[in-house]
């Protein structure tokens, strides 16, 4: 009998251990090669561990357990014959969300009749993220997957049903308490938000921003935008570029402190934080100041596409030199982002609302934003902060300046 020892992965450099978060398999299952079959927390990111060959699995260690990277976590008896019926693992189709004339005919699935405990009631990244995003409980789907897992079309189906206002969950006069263990990445979070606290001399600065320029010429634009690039046309690549214009002029925001000395960087990794199931991740979109705004926008769809399906990667969030955090998709008005070290600087949007301004003496209603910038004062003067706030509020109000590396196509011409 030939096994195939399975151990686990480093997720990258300074990481020596990992929980295993899910098994998505039990002792005695037949796996294929490739087949996912774990999800493992580490202290930057969710992975998923994959079966090595096909085979009869064995598990070693229990879901929650802490294991060191290399150690043992499974067999995979390669000599064990296929199960009659089993055939290999085919890919699963890509499912669309019904549309509104075809809702009636989408069928809620049906529950496994067997389900595992192990992973009953849980669903699958994908269906992780579309509960969120629709604040779906799990108690609110059936699940169809292997072992009860709920997939993205249980959520569909759901979705299509319609929900019975009856069954979604409510407060019921109990007085239950429950306790969860933190995951590796939530406390890391929680250990670097309280150490930038700690150990920098934040402070933020304040700036509000006509949003009717930008929002006019994505109306104009964004059908043939969307059609020449294959990608819609967002408010983060404009942003991301004014940012990257505005660090060339403002190193120190760009910069960071080690040790006794001050590290500048010719180049803007523009770290974007995304919300996902598994808390807050920040993905960076490297050389941002090279990039087309619709190099940007597919950059920042593929990255939160990935940190909320779990498949990012501790590549994808190592390094960055300034971030972006968009609090205004969630409905804030205006917030203190905090640093991500060992950044010196975080710039914060939050929604846009029409507001009263005055124009050459007129009170007139424009879509207006609040932005924030939050800095390290050891490095940042108050001075660069609000100017740099400024220059990203003028080229924001001028997206033509953003062609001109922040100047008019006059001051360009006349070498201004």
């Amino acid at each position: 009998m030939a096994q195939l020892e399975m151990k686990v992965p480093s997720p990258g450099e300074s990481i020596s251990e990992v929980i295993i978060a899910n098994w998505l398999v039990k002792t005695g299952d037949w796996v294929e090669k490739d087949q996912t079959i774990a999800e493992i927390d580490s202290d930057k990111a969710t992975l998923e561990l994959s079966a090595e060959a096909s085979g009869v699995i064995t598990l070693k260690v229990e879901a929650g357990a802490t294991v060191a990277v290399g150690d043992i976590v499974c067999n995979i008896d390669t000599d064990a014959a296929r199960p009659a019926g089993a055939a290999p693992k085919a890919e699963t189709p890509k499912v669309e969300a019904p549309k509104a004339a075809e809702v009636s005919k989408v069928e809620a699935p049906k529950p496994a009749e067997k389900a595992d405990s192990r992973t009953a009631g849980l669903p699958s990244p994908a269906a992780a993220k579309m509960m969120a995003e629709n604040n779906i409980g799990a108690n609110q789907v059936a699940g169809s997957g292997p072992g009860g897992r709920i997939t993205k079309g249980d959520v569909i189906a759901a979705m299509a049903q319609g929900f019975n206002t009856a069954d979604v969950s409510q407060w019921g006069g109990t007085r239950n308490v429950r306790t969860e263990k933190m995951t590796n990445l939530r406390k890391k979070i929680a250990e670097r938000l309280v150490s930038v606290k700690n150990t920098t001399a934040m402070l933020t600065t304040f700036n509000e921003v006509n949003m009717k320029p930008i929002m006019d010429l994505r109306a104009k634009h964004k059908d043939l935008f969307k059609e020449k690039h294959g990608v819609g046309l967002g408010f983060m690549s404009f942003f991301t570029k004014a940012v990257c214009e505005a660090l060339k002029q403002y190193p120190a925001v760009n910069a960071r402190i080690e040790g006794d000395s001050i590290v500048f960087h010719d180049y803007c990794d523009i770290g974007v934080a995304v919300s996902t199931p598994k808390g807050l991740m920040v993905p960076n979109v490297r050389n941002a100041e090279t990039m087309s705004l619709a190099q940007i926008e597919k950059t920042i769809g593929d990255l939160a596409k990935k940190a909320r399906d779990g498949k990012i990667t501790v590549d994808d969030m190592q390094g960055g030199t300034f971030t972006i955090t968009n609090g205004g998709v969630f409905g804030s008005m205006l917030s203190t982002p905090i640093i991500n070290p060992p950044q010196s600087a975080i710039l914060g949007m939050h929604n846009i609302v029409e507001r009263p301004v005055a124009e050459n003496g007129q009170v007139v209603i424009r879509p207006i934003m609040y932005i924030a910038l939050s800095y390290d004062h050891r490095i940042i003067d108050g001075r660069e902060s609000v100017s740099f706030l400024v220059k990203v509020k003028d080229m924001l109000e001028h997206p033509e300046r953003l062609i001109f590396g922040g100047k008019t196509a006059e001051e360009v011409l006349l070498g201004l």
